[in-house]
């Protein structure tokens, strides 16, 4: 996580990153982020730094990374960052199940959007190739547009994104799929381990197309690479940046990994903590 760069707080120590009377006069505002596989909190915030000063913000946001969304929560709610950054679909759910957050207003960095795709190892090129065909098939025939509407776009956000049931056939070759579960309602693991949301209703339909076994595989968001490279999983869900002259060419690339065609985007969000009334 997907998606992949949802990325880290800012932390009191930050090289590399204007200062207040270091040509900048503005708000610096520390900001919670998963952690991205190919930088540094330091480097992550002159890349945010340059995007909000080509915005004309006058906030500028200290990156802090964090290894998945649980923590991130637990470090606005304890004060050691002021927001978290998040998919928009992601922040909606988040404050739609818990009314202390609020979504940041006209924030800079909202201009982000992340594509998001599955990683294979470079060398199972046929996988790659099966899935690519697959989200081919489901953008020409409406149904991924389908999913989206009904576990995204028109989700009852209050509520727990939807189990969606697998199909399974007998003698068939098995795909291992690892996800984090802590994406709602994008990536989720219900409370009796059942997974849920989009993700695993886009894994049905991979499962009835390709007439594969598809077998779930609960891992951390910090070890998504290790487990694909090591061939604990055969696939996982990646989110990636489109590459332009605000983002290095190598941001949350996985190396030794292949990306499949994109199936879903999504802008950013900020969250924080509402107001002491």
């Amino acid at each position: 996580m997907i998606l992949s760069l949802i990325t880290g707080c800012g932390g009191t120590q930050q090289s590399g990153v204007d200062k207040p009377g270091n040509n900048f006069s503005g708000t610096e505002v520390k900001l919670g982020m998963i952690t991205p596989l190919n930088s540094t909190e330091e480097k992550m915030g002159n890349i945010l730094g340059g995007i909000e000063e080509s915005a004309g913000s006058k906030s500028k946001h200290l990156p802090k990374f964090y290894d998945n969304l649980r923590s991130m929560q637990m470090a606005v709610e304890a004060g050691e960052v002021q927001e978290i950054s998040l998919y928009k679909c992601v922040a909606d759910y988040i404050i739609a199940t818990n009314n202390k957050f609020e979504i940041v207003p006209d924030n800079a960095l909202e201009k982000i959007a992340y594509s998001f795709c599955f990683a294979v190892r470079k060398d199972d090129a046929q996988l790659k190739a099966d899935l690519d065909k697959v989200i081919d098939e489901m953008k020409s025939d409406g149904t991924l547009d389908k999913l989206i509407n009904e576990y995204i776009a028109n989700v009852d956000k209050g509520q727990a994104p939807p189990k969606v049931e697998i199909p399974m056939t007998d003698g068939a070759e098995t795909i291992k799929v690892g996800i984090t579960g802590d994406l709602p309602p994008l990536d989720y693991v219900s409370a009796d381990g059942q997974p849920a949301g989009f993700n695993t209703a886009m894994l049905a339909e991979i499962a009835k197309r390709l007439g594969r076994n598809i077998e779930v595989v609960d891992i951390d968001s910090g070890a998504r690479a290790s487990a694909l490279s090591s061939k604990f999983i055969d696939v996982v869900f990646w989110a990636i940046v489109p590459l332009g002259k605000d983002m290095p060419i190598d941001l949350d690339k996985p190396e030794g990994l292949e990306l499949s065609t994109p199936y879903f985007s999504d802008s950013v969000a900020h969250i924080r903590l509402k107001a002491s009334k």
